[in-house]
């Protein structure tokens, strides 16, 4: 039986998730982190379940907590998934030095 991690490819993420590089470059493992940081703040629901598929929520949760960037509807979405605290996120404690004017 083949391993269903085996079968997703890079390519089939949304393109504008990874314009900034070379895609054929990016590894799974190495570049856990970046990966899912790209598809928490700019992917779509079908990039979610691919990296839900690949990673498996507690490695996607454990990765976000230290992400300083994510937004607050991604906070919440991830801490009801994963039962956990919002508090337990780094951008939930840390704000930005220099706040943009609209804050939505």
């Amino acid at each position: 039986m083949m391993n269903v991690k085996s079968k997703i490819a890079i390519d089939q993420f949304s393109k504008h998730l990874f314009w900034d590089v070379d895609k054929s470059k990016l590894d799974w493992e190495q570049n856990d982190r970046y990966i899912i940081k790209n598809v928490l703040q700019y992917g779509f629901y079908q990039d979610w379940q691919l990296i839900l598929v690949y990673y498996g929520l507690d490695h996607i949760i454990k990765k976000a907590i230290s992400i300083k960037e994510l937004d607050a509807k991604t906070v919440s979405f991830l801490a009801t998934k994963g039962k956990i605290s919002k508090d337990k996120f780094a951008c939930y404690s840390t704000k930005a030095s220099n706040p943009t004017h609209w804050n939505f």
